[in-house]
């Protein structure tokens, strides 16, 4: 979907081929609908539980979990327009899809820094690899969903930029980094977060090769796509989030027992 195609909360331009099927409410037999709603008010909540929790941790804790906050209220306002577009058009609101991960992939990108510089010495340069290869991956990704570049050559590059930070929590600074720190709490939650920067970061590249070869390439309602982004999603956002604030918190409990 391109910029320009969606222009009102009520109103379509004429000629766009869009299917008004249920304006803006949610209907019944809707279950992507119903999976856009359902990921906003996980959102919403995951940002209210985050900010309230984020005093409950240890202090060098805080900014990772502030951080995980700011990216499930980032999500929550932009899945607040992509659920309207379904509901509107049952076409993929793709374009705001690419301004909320534009954000919340590289405060992800931050948060899993901020963890291991919280419990160990990382140099900034991982910082700028980890943050520059996100960039590409998203980049070269929304360019080729959006028909700027040959959508293969994109994903290509997309992949390699997605690859080199799996190469970097496995076997890079950041994997070293995290061994070396000798934190338990630390490294419970780099195990977590590469966990999912690999299983759940590999729904994307999924969704875009369902998006250009499957149903939803040739579809008016590309239904798989987006049940598999908004699931992603709740993965790599609220989970990723809810990674740093158990290990925050099984650290907090072990400085309790401690004291004690």
């Amino acid at each position: 979907m391109g910029s320009g195609e969606y222009v009102g909360a009520l109103e379509l331009p004429t000629g766009t081929g869009y299917h008004h099927s249920s304006g803006q409410y949610l209907m019944a037999h809707d279950g992507v609908g119903f999976s856009f709603w359902l990921a906003t008010g996980i959102m919403l909540a995951s940002t209210f539980f985050f900010f309230l929790e984020r005093n409950s941790v240890p202090k060098r804790w805080t900014a990772s979990v502030t951080t995980a906050g700011l990216v499930t209220a980032v999500a929550f306002w932009n899945y607040i327009y992509m659920r309207q577009i379904w509901q509107e058009t049952q076409q993929s609101p793709q374009v705001f899809r690419y301004t909320d991960w534009i954000i919340t992939v590289p405060l992800q990108i931050i948060e899993f820094y901020l963890i291991l510089d919280a419990c160990t010495t990382v140099s900034s340069g991982l910082f700028y690899r980890l943050m520059t290869s996100s960039l590409v991956m998203l980049v070269a990704g929304y360019l080729g969903d959006t028909g700027v570049t040959e959508c293969w050559m994109s994903f290509a590059i997309g992949m390699a930029g997605w690859f080199y930070i799996i190469y970097e929590v496995f076997s890079g600074e950041a994997s070293r980094a995290a061994i070396q720190s000798n934190n338990a709490a630390c490294q419970q939650a780099f195990a977590s977060m590469r966990l999912i920067l690999t299983l759940g970061w590999s729904m994307y590249p999924i969704g875009y090769v369902v998006g250009h070869t499957g149903p939803a390439a040739d579809s008016g309602s590309p239904a798989i796509l987006n049940i598999v982004y908004n699931v992603a999603d709740l993965v790599n956002k609220t989970a990723f989030g809810l990674a740093v604030w158990s290990a925050a918190k099984s650290e907090s409990k072990k400085e309790g027992a401690l004291l004690g």
